[in-house]
Order: structure tokens, then C-alpha cells, then sequence
């Protein structure tokens, strides 16, 4: 077992018609389908889609860490 790990980040925008939280949620799931060993996330940007006054949909884009597998 080794004392150290190393990681890497991605860029990921998520999307939801409901929440903040849900669009967070959303990608998450996404890339989880796909990537392994997911570890933490930063949100670096929040903005939404206005219709007839009121929010439509959010996107939020995140900061996604996983740690590279040794073997």
C-alpha cells in the first residue's frame, strides 16, 4: 500500500431545471458512470436561463478530483 496518492481534475458543467444542488448532483452522476475513484469537487461558476421572468434552468461548473489508480 503506498503513503501517497496522486489525482487529477477535470472541468465539468452539469444542468438542471430544478435546483443548483440537482445540476451539481447531475454531472456528478454523469461522470461517475465513467470515471473511477471519484474524490471531491469545487463549484466555480453558477449561472442560469431566464424565461418570462423566472429561472428556466441552471448550469454549474465544477471542479472534479479523482485519484489515478495504481493498478
Amino acid at each position: 500500500m503506498s503513503d501517497h496518492h496522486t489525482y487529477k481534475k477535470i472541468e465539468l458543467v452539469g444542468s438542471s431545471s430544478s435546483s443548483i444542488e440537482d445540476a451539481i448532483s447531475n454531472a456528478l452522476a454523469e461522470a461517475h458512470k465513467t470515471i473511477k475513484h471519484l474524490e471531491w469537487f469545487e463549484v466555480l461558476e453558477t449561472r442560469g436561463h431566464i424565461k418570462d421572468g423566472k429561472v428556466a434552468h441552471y448550469q454549474v461548473t465544477l471542479k472534479v478530483g479523482f485519484r489515478i489508480a495504481t493498478s
